[in-house]
């Protein structure tokens, strides 16, 4: 029986990894950056111009969206330390996505190298 640990290596094994190093310069050449991980995590931290596509949702999500539906669009994916985005891009070559990249180490990788997130401010009710 598989794990969760042998389904992120293999999805590794037939998606596009960037290098951290790398990661700012897809972002900027692609059309779209999307988070993997749930809402409470987005809300806390992410990526300047990330979309919320949470993981569990992604087909139905690609699939109700117009301005994802071209199989050719440049995909950046990311989610905590780069095993959902790992599944992620393998889901989205299975439905036909020809560019998609994820972030390796993911967004704690990220943070532990200082680069810079967005952080929404909560409504103060004092």
């Amino acid at each position: 029986m598989k794990t969760a640990h042998d389904l992120v290596a293999e999805a590794k094994s037939c998606t596009q990894e960037i290098a951290l190093k790398d990661a700012e310069q897809a972002i900027r050449q692609a059309d779209v950056l999307i988070d993997v991980r749930e809402a409470d995590e987005f809300a806390a931290g992410h990526l300047a111009g990330a979309v919320l596509i949470p993981r569990g949702l992604l087909e139905f999500k690609l699939s109700a969206m117009p301005a994802l539906a071209s199989r050719d669009i440049q995909v950046v994916l990311y989610c905590k330390t780069s095993g959902r985005a790992a599944l992620a891009a393998q889901t989205m070559q299975a439905m036909g996505y020809l560019n998609v990249q994820s972030i390796a180490g993911g967004f704690d990788a990220w943070m532990a190298e200082g680069k810079p997130v967005v952080k929404p401010e909560q409504p103060s009710f004092d």
